[in-house]
């Protein structure tokens, strides 16, 4: 595809748990071939304070992290801004949105993941939650990683990347 890292915008609907998520994690297992972004359809704000827990607690960087709108990435986006070669969405309520035009129309995946926001129960069970969400998450984002995305045509990378299940306890 290109000598370059590889830009790959993760998108939910809040953009304060799961896309935020895969950003820090390819990021950190993508390195030199992946840059990472996130968005949401309808952003929080914020990102979510046991999300951000959980990733210092396992020693990501947060500073940089931030709720945003994908209009951010969109084709109204503002000069300077990189075309994504790839898009997945981790949710189904960003799936079935009318997402904006994509400029460079990036390889585009579904990895649909549960919404760790939306579990109750005591504070070890939500951080447990968010834990294995993550783990499903790394695990996809692990997955793609191996792939040889450089030396493959976009069809080939489509359905590999579509091939690439979230797998959830």
């Amino acid at each position: 595809m290109t000598a370059r890292p590889l830009n790959i915008l993760f998108l939910c609907t809040g953009n304060s748990c799961r896309s935020i998520m895969a950003e820090s994690l390819i990021e950190r297992h993508g390195a030199g071939r992946f840059q990472g972004f996130s968005a949401g359809s309808h952003p929080q704000g914020y990102v979510n304070p046991h999300n951000l827990a959980l990733l210092e607690s396992l020693g990501w960087p947060t500073a940089g992290l931030r709720s945003k709108s994908w209009d951010e990435f969109g084709a109204a986006a503002a000069p300077g801004v990189p075309a994504m070669d790839m898009v997945i969405t981790v949710c189904d309520n960003a799936a079935g949105e009318a997402c904006p035009v994509w400029p460079g129309h990036p390889v585009t995946a579904h990895w649909p993941v549960r919404d760790p926001f939306v579990f109750s129960g005591s504070e070890a069970e939500i951080r447990a939650e968010y834990a294995s969400v993550y783990g499903a998450i790394e695990d996809s984002i692990l997955a793609l990683v191996a792939l040889p995305v450089e030396t493959m045509d976009r069809e080939t990378l489509r359905a590999r990347m579509a091939g690439i299940k979230i797998l959830q306890e």
